[in-house]
């Protein structure tokens, strides 16, 4: 189910390109059927798109990406003639194969120029909306589209605030510009995590992470508590490239909390869509004790009794504590993860 998501992703881009292929046999092309053009415009259309996505030949891609501006212009024009050409004489030879098409073998298999040009123009929006999908993040895409928040919302949701531990020392130790470089590997990790459990990456401030969900959703089946800690399995997992790849494997501290928060689309030439409340105050708050008391994730008590916790993780009742900016006390635990044990050997008394 994690990977639903990005299958109905694939499923619109495919209608969008199948429609392009439609319109294009429409109004430029005459004497074959509509799907003729729906199956060119796959053929042509998705392969490129799954090469610009990196799920195609991915170290070309990077290494590509890597490149001086108009080297990398002028290669990748090269790459989506090659995928483009490669398409439409797939495309043609199959429909021509199974009597579909008629044409002589040449004129189904080159690709005209008009046609180049017309693909090229397809995959440059469709490459364009994803790119701005991701730059904001899926929720608030959806939301910029459709003026949601144009007028500010009550609701309720959850805020997972994530800080690396030990940022400045390091910055210190090996220079600001790796410092950089670690946070943006560490919050690239971050990613597949919440997507995974439908959450929403809202912003970056330092060298900490702010995710959110609405509180249904983020409360169903643990979602937040699960995030958070298959996100630190993942850096335990990879401990051995972190140390290889910075000389430090990175620590986290987190802070779960959830509540009534006001969510609005502000701004004029820069909208933004941001959240204001106690919620997110007391989360920052509750982050910020965790160092204090020495404990990797809190919860508040608030929000941990909204959720059922996951079997293998573990609460420890902290009590009250009064948080800078607030009147009342919070009431927080402290979550882990439970470990588990190594089999016993038993080993069998041989005789001599």
């Amino acid at each position: 189910m994690a990977r639903l998501p990005s299958v109905l992703n694939w499923i619109l881009i495919a209608i969008f390109i199948a429609a392009s292929g439609v319109l294009y046999n429409v109004f430029f092309s005459t004497g074959n059927p509509a799907y003729v053009g729906a199956v060119f415009a796959l053929f042509c259309g998705l392969p490129l798109l799954a090469f610009e996505r990196g799920l195609i030949s991915p170290r070309l891609h990077k290494w590509m990406h890597g490149l001086p501006t108009l080297a990398f212009l002028l290669f990748a024009l090269v790459m989506d003639f090659a995928f483009i050409g490669a398409g439409f004489a797939a495309a043609g030879s199959l429909l021509k194969w199974l009597g579909l098409l008629r044409g002589s073998w040449k004129e189904v298999t080159l690709l005209p120029a008009d046609v180049f040009l017309y693909a090229i123009a397809m995959s440059a929006i469709v490459v364009f909306v994803l790119r701005v999908r991701e730059l904001l993040g899926r929720d608030i895409f959806l939301s910029l589209l459709t003026s949601r928040y144009r007028n500010p919302v009550r609701e309720e949701r959850v805020f997972l605030f994530i800080d690396l531990a030990g940022s400045t020392s390091f910055a210190e130790e090996f220079g600001d510009l790796r410092a950089q470089q670690l946070l943006g590997s560490l919050f690239s990790a971050f990613a597949e995590p919440v997507r995974r459990h439908k959450g929403a990456i809202d912003d970056y401030v330092g060298d900490a992470a702010i995710i959110t969900w609405p509180l249904a959703r983020g409360v169903k089946d643990a979602r937040c508590v699960r995030c958070i800690f298959d996100i630190l399995a993942d850096i335990d997992a990879n401990a051995a490239n972190w140390q290889a790849s910075y000389g430090h494997v990175p620590r986290l501290r987190a802070a779960l909390h959830g509540g009534d928060i006001i969510t609005a689309e502000i701004g004029v030439d820069h909208h933004k869509i941001t959240y204001f409340g106690d919620t997110v105050n007391t989360t920052a708050r509750l982050e910020a004790l965790s160092k204090t008391l020495e404990r990797q994730v809190l919860i508040s008590s608030d929000l941990a009794s909204r959720l059922t916790l996951p079997e293998d993780i573990v609460a420890d009742d902290l009590g009250e504590h009064a948080l800078k900016g607030r009147g009342q006390k919070l009431g927080v635990m402290a979550l882990s993860r439970i470990r588990a044990r190594a089999p016993l050997r038993l080993v069998a008394n041989r005789r001599a």
